[in-house]
């Protein structure tokens, strides 16, 4: 029996995240900065553009909507226009988009649980990166 050794298979495992690999680029995409936080805003019902900048503090207008772009091409959200006085545009979300809410779920709570033992090891961290004469 062949092994396949095509790019497909050889470049995308868990264990290696290769340049190549498809799944390498959606992960970057869903797990940036900013989209795991904009899926989350729209979880509940859909919202216009400034309604998520609003609940994402310190988003630019620019980052945002980089954002949503990418998010509405990847299939996780769609973009409607909004015909009323004034015309705007309505974000919601996919049943691909919805399907996200477990595993973000699941990290949140990961990390609620967790916050106390990282700030610990930042704290240990830093202390030593402090203590630790600088080299030129």
């Amino acid at each position: 029996m062949e092994t396949d050794t095509s790019p497909s298979t050889t470049t995308c495992s868990p264990e290696r995240f290769s340049v190549g690999c498809p799944s390498r680029l959606l992960f970057e995409q869903v797990a940036d900065k900013w989209s795991m936080m904009v899926l989350t805003v729209l979880r509940g019902e859909p919202h216009r553009f400034n309604a998520i900048r609003r609940r994402l503090e310190g988003v630019t207008q620019k980052a945002l909507t980089q954002c949503l772009r990418k998010l509405e091409r990847n299939g996780l959200l769609t973009r409607r226009v909004v015909v009323a006085s004034p015309i705007g545009v309505e974000y919601a979300l996919t049943d691909l988009g919805r399907s996200l809410h477990e595993p973000f779920k699941a990290l949140y709570a990961w990390m609620h649980q967790n916050l106390p033992a990282v700030e610990a090891a930042r704290k240990r961290y830093d202390a030593e990166v402090e203590a630790t004469p600088a080299t030129a």
